[in-house]
Parts: structure tokens; sequence; C-alpha cells
């Protein structure tokens, strides 16, 4: 009996020149509009020189408090900030053979090259650094930050699938590009973790020390297909990682909701992991409009940013 795949072929990467341009003409103009100038909001809390110390108030953010002039001066103070206009950003990129999943003519892989062209240029254009660390299996590149056009090409064209597929059976270890992005990352950078976070457990650790330094950001890419299975009949599924195959009946009632429950069980995981992390997360589907995912993302960073500068109270009178 027939089966048919769950994946559609994959068609060949866009090179980078072409997927920059079309990038600029189609999603950046629009963003320019609609941004109006916002693009900072999507670095909040990076690229910031001591300028002062004074007194604490009630609204100041407890994380600036300087313990050391605390404890000698015997009242609270808060260390002051100038924002340096020359930031990085980095981006942490999972690149493993899950990312290359697609229901539709859209890869997370693709998806993942539009939000890196989109961020980079935006970002890149305005003075900022913009570095990669790149994971397939293992860390198998890093590109320092640098600004330029040029280099945004040499990251587009790094993030494009190996000639020579990775074999079989080799799973996803989120925690090591984490992990290895640490001694590299010197100065405090706004980062970007773009992963579909279909990994070996850990990840959320590591996630977490990265935050501690960082202003990290998680960037899940998904698929819809992996949330829920339709009616489609007979189905190969194949595990991209490891490589087994299996014959599925999408017919089954029963399969679908057993199906949908275990996709609902691991999202469940997932959001609680990012939670445990305490890092703001951007999820992009295969059939999102980017622009508009971006715009939901300014928004949250912006409502995050008040939050910050106005409503931050000492730990004692947060539990009075």
């Amino acid at each position: 009996m027939a089966t048919r795949s769950a994946q559609t072929p994959a068609a060949p990467p866009e090179p980078a020149a072409a997927l920059l341009r079309r990038i600029e003409w189609t999603v950046l103009k629009r963003l320019d509009g609609l941004l109006q100038g916002d693009h900072r909001t999507l670095m909040r809390g990076a690229g910031l020189d001591l300028a002062d110390l004074r007194e604490y108030q009630p609204s100041d953010d407890v994380r600036h408090i300087d313990w050391n002039v605390t404890a000698r001066l015997g009242l609270p103070h808060v260390r002051q900030f100038m924002e340096d206009r020359d930031m990085n950003a980095w981006f942490l990129l999972d690149l493993s053979a899950s990312v290359d999943f697609g229901s539709s003519t859209q890869t997370k892989r693709r998806l993942s090259r539009e939000f890196v062209a989109v961020l980079a240029r935006l970002l890149s254009r305005h003075g900022n650094r913009v570095g990669a660390l790149l994971y397939g299996g293992g860390l198998n590149r890093v590109l320092p930050a640098r600004n330029g056009r040029q280099h945004l090409l040499e990251i587009l064209h790094a993030m494009n699938p190996p000639d020579v597929a990775p074999a079989d059976g080799d799973t996803t270890r989120l925690h090591e590009l984490l992990a290895a992005a640490m001694p590299v990352l010197k100065r405090r950078s706004t980062v970007f973790v773009v992963s579909d976070f279909i990994s070996q457990p850990g990840w959320h650790q590591a996630l977490g020390r990265l935050a501690l330094r960082h202003d990290v950001v998680a960037v899940r890419l998904l698929d819809p297909l992996e949330l829920e299975l339709p009616d489609l009949g007979l189905l190969t599924l194949r595990d991209a990682e490891t490589g087994e195959h299996l014959v599925v009946d999408t017919h089954d009632v029963g399969f679908r909701r057993r199906f949908a429950r275990i996709a609902a069980q691991r999202e469940a995981e997932l959001r609680e992991g990012l939670a445990l992390a305490g890092v703001d997360t951007l999820e992009l589907s295969t059939d999102d409009d980017l622009v508009e995912a971006l715009l939901r993302f300014v928004e949250l960073r912006r409502r995050r940013q008040h939050l910050h500068n106005g409503s931050a109270l000492p730990r004692h009178l947060n539990a009075a």
C-alpha cells in the first residue's frame, strides 16, 4: 500500500545575496515603517557603560544595586548606566538535522535564515556588530562579531545545509552550543538562540547560565505538523536526527489524539524550561508572517522594558 511522506521535498537553498536582497525589499521595508526607529527595543539591556552612582529609589531596578558601595555607605546605591550605541548581537544557531523539516515549502532552516537576515541587517545598519556560532551535531564554526554586508552574507551562506548529510543517530545536544558560547562572548551582548529546541535534556540550565550575563532571547522554530497531525491517510515519518522511519495511519482518530497529547506534553516541558531559564521567547512557525511575528515580539520587549523601568521593588517589599 502506498504511503505519503510528511515532508515536502526540499528546494535548493536560496543564495545568500538573493536572500538578503529579497529581505531588504520585502520584510525590511515593511518593518522600517512599522517600527518607527524602535529597533533598539530588540537589544534591551545590552551595551551599557557605568556613568554614575546614586541612592536607590523605589522605582529602580534592583539588579543595578551596587552592593559594595551600599555596604560602605550604609544606604542602598544603584549604578546608573549610559547606553553604548556600539553593541554586539550574537546568533547561536542550531543547524542540526531536525531544522530541515517543513510540512510545506518553508522549512525551519529557511525560516531561521530569513530571521537572521532580517535581524542582523536591521541591527548592523545602525552600527551594531553581529556574530554567530553555528552548531550541527557539534560546534562547527564561530564567526566573530563584525559589521558590514559581506560579513552578513558570510553568516547566511554558512547556514546553508551541508553538502554531505550528517550521519544518522547524532542527536542534538543544545547545551554544548550554549556552553561553547560562554568563553566566546566576552562582553555583555544580546544573544538570539535560534533553535527548534528538539534536544537532549539539560539545555535550560545552560541557557539560564548564559542569561545571567547576557540579554538572551530564545527564538523557537516550529512547524504546525509537529503539534497536530491532520487526517492524511498513511504517512511515512522519519526522525531527521536518528534516521528512523515509521509508517503511521493518520486516519486513526486514537493515534492522532495520542500524538496531540504527547506534543502538548512536550510543549509544556519546553515552556517550563524557557521559564526556568528566565529568557524572553519569540516563537516562529513555518506558516507565520515574519513581520507580524517580529512586531509581536517588539511589543513584548517594550512592555517588559516598561515594567523593569517603572515597577522594580526590593525583594523585602515584594514579599511584604
